[in-house]
Order: C-alpha cells, then structure tokens, then sequence
C-alpha cells in the first residue's frame, strides 16, 4: 500500500494560502485549508470553513493533518496552546507567535536578544507619550500593539492629542500603545529567511522594498547597491530573530536603513511575506515551498537568483470593479516576460488584489516592464 503524503494544514484562506497550493502539488503533499469563508482567495484548497478564534473549530480541522501552519499569525494563542498540548505539530509554534501578535512583546524580546532597534518606549498614558516625543525630536510613530497590519495602527504623533482616541480606549490595546522613533531613513529593506524545527537555516538576497499609503507597492530583489557589510548583517539578524525568538518556517524581517548608518528592524512577519513573492519566478525554491519544506522538517532548498534581477509590483485595488482579470490577454501580449498573479479576491480599493514579476539582467528593464503590465492591467 503506498504511504500517504503528509498533510498540511493551513489555518487563514487568504493569498498566501493560494500560493501554497501549486508547491504543494509539486511535491506531492496533501494541502488542506481552514477558511473564513467559502469564497476565499485559497478555495482551491479549503476542506473546511470556519472561526479560527474557536477551538473546537481548529482542534476538528487539526485531526485532518500532520501539521498546522498559518495564511496570517491572528489566531488566539490560547488556541494553539491547547492544540500543543494535545500533541498537535504547530509550526511556527505559539511561543514564537506571541511575539507577531504583539508589537510590545516582539521589542521587549528583540532588546533582550540585543538586535538593533528605533527608541521605543510602552505607552500608558498622554503625559508619557509627550514626554517621549519631546525626547526623538517632536515626532513619534504610535502602534496598536495588536492587531494592525499594512499601516493599519499606525499614525505619525506630535502631541498626545493627536492619539486621545487611543488613549481613552488602551482597554481595547491591551491597556498600552507603542511609541517608536520615527527613524529618517534611506530607504526600507526586508530579509527574508526559512528555518525548520531540527534547525537548519537559509535566507535569500536582501530586498528593497518601495511602500505606497502604508502598503508594499514594489520590492527590488536584490535591494540595488547594497555593500557587504549590510548583507552580512541583514541575514545575522535574521538568524538571531529566527533562534532567538524560535520561529519555523518562513520569516520575514522588515528593516530600516538609517541615514545615519544604522540597520534597524521594524515589523516581523512569521510566515510567507510580500517582500517574498518575487521568489516565485526569482529564486531556485520560493517562499512558498520553503515554507512548506520548513514547517515539515524537510530538508530547506537553494535560494540562490534565477536572474540579476527580479522586480515584483503589487496590484492594489483601485474600486469595486476591476479585478484585473479582464485586461488579463491584454497585459500578457504587451508584456510578455511578466509573470501575473491575481488573488481571487473581489476588487476593492487598496486591497491587495495580485501581483506582478518580472526577472531580468537589468534592473530598470525589469521595473520599467512590471510596472507597465500593472498600468495595463490597471486601466482594465
């Protein structure tokens, strides 16, 4: 009798869910999919929809599987905590999880470990967020601890006033808010990397990523005119994140190059990332499917270029009407090296909908054709 593949089950019908899926089948593993609803970007994929805040919802879908991997790290740890307990195979597990899910807990951790980091300081009050404004030159960057993503808390502050809304609501935060530097940077940089549980460790090229209202708009792979020593430094970083904070699987650790010299971490995405999309066309083994070797304990695949460069262009929603496809034929015959992915999502505006890739020997070619296959697939 042949053995049966192992089964992967992936919590979130989201995008990153979908792009899972064809890796999946490449190497012959069974994916399954617990969604939110039934026509979610990942319904390919989905065996079961339902709540993932309920345990009893996730612990049905868990016996279907070998292990429990994550579309998006906003299931309750509580709920995983639980799974582990019971002998579930959650990677990555929620010890590390609990530092994605809150923004306080992920600086408080990342100082322990020494990693460079902006100012920050764990608001509680109006008198101490003044105190710290007046202290990082007139100007901070406040943070919901939990639940904000894609420049969603997230405000630029002057005063306390500018947050009394957040500050007479903290219960809704968990009863503090972050303050950090707001950094004067050159320009915003994401390593991206993969470990698996028996500890093996690999990170591909540093990129540069371009954002647009709060949201990645175009990541360059390699990040253009990066010296040595910040390529060195980028994937130390990363690998302390990764052991210190025990994170399996895909991470992704969004930095800040400073104007004054100094490399700073941001934000950390446990799981498959957008700065990482390139990787599709761009890379010998994706994001996707080293996710997927990852959290399986697989031996992790090359993730050396395919090209010089690889460009990746987000198409952001610009209405309720176009979803991209219908310029599909269009773009490909005026475009024919970019690679399109569309999402399955309906169109609303600044909702991620897809994204472009183009790989080349030049990086201002691969732009320059990215970026018009967008703009075709823009005007619908």
């Amino acid at each position: 009798m042949a053995k049966q593949p192992p089964r992967i089950g992936v919590i979130g019908g989201g995008q990153l869910a979908r792009m899972m899926t064809a890796p999946a089948i490449n190497l012959g593993l069974e994916i399954k999919v617990l969604a939110e609803a039934a026509d979610s970007s990942a319904k390919l994929a989905t065996t079961q929809i339902g709540d993932y805040n309920l345990l009893e919802v996730v612990r049905q879908f868990a016996r279907t599987v070998d292990v429990i991997t994550f579309d998006h790290e906003h299931v309750p740890l509580k709920v995983l905590e639980a799974l582990e307990a019971e002998g579930v195979n959650v990677q990555p597990p929620s010890k590390a999880l609990a530092f994605a899910q809150n923004k306080l807990n992920m600086r408080q951790k990342l100082g322990a470990l020494g990693l460079p980091m902006p100012a920050w300081a764990e608001i509680r009050d109006a008198s101490s967020l003044d105190d710290f404004i007046a202290a990082n030159g007139g100007v901070a960057i406040l943070k919901t601890p939990i639940g904000g993503y894609d420049g969603k808390g997230v405000r630029v502050v002057r005063s306390a006033a500018d947050a009394i809304d957040w500050l007479d609501n903290l219960a809704d935060f968990g009863g503090s808010l972050l303050a950090e530097e707001k950094v004067d940077f050159v320009r915003e940089l994401a390593q991206l990397s993969a470990r698996r549980p028996s500890g093996e460790f690999v990170s591909w090229p540093l990129v540069e990523t371009i954002q647009e209202n709060g949201v990645c708009s175009v990541v360059l792979a390699p990040a253009p005119n990066a010296p040595d020593e910040i390529l060195a430094k980028t994937t130390a970083i990363a690998e302390q994140v990764a052991q210190g904070l025990g994170v399996t699987g895909v991470l992704a650790v969004e930095m800040f190059e400073a104007r004054d010299g100094r490399i700073v971490i941001n934000e950390l995405a446990m799981r498959p990332h957008n700065s990482g999309h390139f990787s599709i066309e761009g890379s010998v083994t994706s994001q996707f499917e080293q996710h997927l070797r990852a959290v399986l304990d697989l031996p992790l695949g090359s993730t050396a270029p395919r090209a010089a460069h690889s460009v990746m262009v987000n198409l952001l929603g610009v209405d309720d009407k176009n979803d991209f496809v219908q310029a599909y034929a269009k773009a490909l015959v005026a475009h024919p090296e970019a690679k399109i992915h569309t999402y399955g999502k309906g169109p609303r505006a600044g909702r991620k909908m897809g994204h472009v890739t183009v790989v080349a020997d030049s990086v201002e070619h691969a732009l320059a054709e990215a970026r018009g296959a967008a703009a075709v697939l823009l005007r619908g």
